[in-house]
């Protein structure tokens, strides 16, 4: 259902976490992955042996995607180093929270720029370079479905922005076949939102399964939607959140 032999995948923010995941799940279902980092560049370097070590290919790639030109450089490096893209992963991306008067016009710039403006120059730049019957697969957010509370105006906005752009991509690129979708995690296990964090006892009480997911439950959705059973799944979101949005 998700045998990827062949294909070439980006996945942004991938050293560690929900990118992690799908990196490595996209190279064991038998693609090539490049994955991007700001920081954590060991991190990266890490992911990309293991991926190695287990008989695939992949290349780590630097980019700040709140800078202007970042994710098109990084889509062109993808393409140049393993010869082409059949899979976009956007899944880079701030948490962005905190009180509405606490915004100021640099923070919102620099999260519309990393969470929004990225997606849509990535996708642009990769739909220059995908043969028909790629995939643009977009990590939002389960508050696009539901914001259970205050402090999360910006990080909804940016999340609900993919939505637009995904349905705008799946009727634009729809007669070559590239599908566009939005995978929404819920509550997820990592180090950014640990499950032993001050907040998780509420996030937990927020889902119809009353616990956290893994990073593996999403990376699992995006290998779905990557594959061949994906192909005519296209302009929708699909949550992967526990419940979180029933």
């Amino acid at each position: 259902m998700s045998d990827l032999t062949g294909k070439v995948a980006l996945v942004t923010g991938g050293s560690r976490g929900i990118g992690a995941a799908i990196a490595k799940r996209l190279a064991e279902a038998g693609a090539a992955v490049a994955l991007t980092y700001v920081q954590a560049e060991d991190k990266a370097r890490e992911v990309a042996k293991r991926i190695e070590a287990d008989g695939g290919k992949a290349a780590v790639i630097r980019a700040d995607l709140a800078e202007p030109d970042a994710a098109a450089e990084a889509v062109e490096q993808t393409v140049r180093e393993l010869g082409g893209i059949d899979i976009l992963v956007n899944n880079a991306g701030f948490l962005a929270y905190g009180p509405l008067d606490e915004v100021t016009p640099d923070h919102l710039d620099r999260v519309l720029a990393a969470d929004v403006r990225s997606v849509f120059l990535a996708a642009q730049t990769a739909a220059r370079h995908m043969a028909d019957g790629g995939r643009i697969i977009s990590v939002g957010s389960c508050f696009n479905g539901r914001v259970p509370g205050g402090n999360f105006v910006l990080q909804a906005m940016a999340k609900t922005a993919l939505i637009g752009l995904t349905k705008g991509l799946a009727r634009e690129l729809g007669p070559r076949g590239i599908t566009a979708t939005v995978v929404d995690p819920g509550p997820i296990d990592t180090d950014m939102n640990p499950a032993d964090g001050d907040s998780a006892e509420w996030q937990r009480s927020l889902t119809a399964l009353g616990r956290y997911g893994e990073a593996e439950d999403i990376a699992a959705a995006v290998a779905y939607l990557a594959g061949p059973a994906g192909r005519y799944i296209t302009g929708t979101a699909l949550a992967v959140d526990g419940g979180y949005t029933a």
